[in-house]
């Protein structure tokens, strides 16, 4: 038997019509912004829950996994796949940036090659680590 929040699932996606992610404590806020404005992205930042905010890594990909919301961090603990099963996974991108633009830049690919796409958590069972460095 399935949770509640995993059999409204699709129908999140499909009234938000835009990629749904979940972010964790370590995005920086104004990263979180820009994605919201420039990209229309539904996010969930963990910053602005207070219930979240000190949540140890295992409870966000938990929730991520269970609201089908792509999980996007810069903490490698992530690819961990004995922790962290990919197969369990809604999907967890893994960004490397030098700073705030260059995970912006990064963001733009990340939107434009994979999370633009049909369906809830178009990264399930997947995950990605990329370098978020040059133009884009």
């Amino acid at each position: 038997m399935g949770t509640l929040a995993r059999a409204l699932q699709p129908i999140a996606a499909e009234l938000a019509g835009v990629p749904r992610v979940y972010m964790d404590a370590n995005i920086p806020a104004g990263v979180v912004s820009t994605v919201r404005t420039e990209l229309g992205w539904d996010v969930l930042f963990v910053l602005e829950h207070d219930d979240l905010r000190r949540a140890r890594d295992i409870e966000h990909f938990r929730l991520a996994r269970e609201l089908g919301r792509t999980l996007i961090t810069l903490d490698h603990d992530f690819a961990d796949a004995e922790r962290f099963p990919p197969a369990e996974s809604p999907g967890v991108i893994i960004c490397i940036a030098g700073d705030e633009r260059a995970l912006v830049r990064g963001l733009r690919r990340i939107d434009r090659e994979w999370l633009r796409v049909d369906g809830v958590a178009p990264l399930r069972g997947q995950v990605i680590e990329m370098a978020c460095a040059g133009p884009f």
